[in-house]
């Protein structure tokens, strides 16, 4: 039976609850000779309900890889914070439209292709940590861009950028140059809230298909499609 743990949480998924369940024990072998019941069973639950948003932090739900060519799916679950069209120099040289989504420290925080795509470069950037949602954070955070070719028509140049927010201090990339990703494959996480962008050449036949304040999920809620 599949687990629904992501692998990219290592060691954390791991080390986080054996901690957690020690204290809980712990505390439950002084508690119950020098405190309260009601103290006692106050400080279980709290602990009870770290270990369960552990859990749920590192969970990878299963989801379908995605066959439609004209449509760019979420790379990452969260919400859209904006959408605006900005000069992206480093890779796709023109114009392009950048939708930036804020994941919460709630949300699944695998990132996933957005449609079939070729990888051309992975570029870390060490920097910041400062909140996701501030403006000024896909600027001066730490950060990592994936340069992908889309490998069906048409072969638009894209990014997708992770990026680290105020409690992150971790960004996992499996991905690596020269391979090939279907629309929805898992490439990688951001742990414990972060940001992530997709960045995509504007043109007339790509209409985005999502507004600031939408919730989306990765590799299920589509967000531009190629109006082809």
């Amino acid at each position: 039976m599949r687990i629904p743990l992501t692998k990219y949480g290592l060691p954390q998924v791991v080390a986080y609850p054996a901690m957690i369940v020690a204290v809980m024990i712990a505390y439950l072998v002084v508690g119950v000779l020098y405190l309260s019941a009601w103290a006692v069973i106050s400080v279980e639950v709290l602990l009870a309900a770290a270990l369960l948003w552990v859990f749920s932090f590192f969970r990878d739900p299963h989801r379908p890889v995605s066959a439609h060519k004209e449509i760019l799916f979420a790379p990452a679950d969260g919400k859209v914070t904006d959408i605006e069209v900005v000069a992206e120099d480093n890779f796709i040289d023109v114009p392009a439209l950048r939708i930036g989504i804020c994941l919460s420290i709630f949300d699944a925080h695998i990132n996933r292709a957005p449609c079939n795509v070729r990888v051309e470069k992975i570029a870390y950037k060490p920097g910041k940590f400062k909140i996701a949602m501030n403006p000024k954070a896909h600027k001066v955070n730490e950060s990592n861009n994936i340069q992908m070719t889309r490998t069906d028509s048409p072969e638009d140049k894209l990014v997708v950028r992770q990026i680290s927010g105020a409690i992150t201090r971790r960004i996992v990339c499996e991905a690596r140059k020269g391979q090939e990703l279907t629309g929805g494959e898992k490439f990688g996480m951001i742990k414990f809230g972060s940001r992530t962008e997709l960045y995509l050449p504007v043109r007339e036949d790509a209409k985005c298909l999502v507004r600031v304040g939408d919730k989306v999920k990765a590799g299920l809620t589509p967000i531009v499609k190629y109006e082809l």
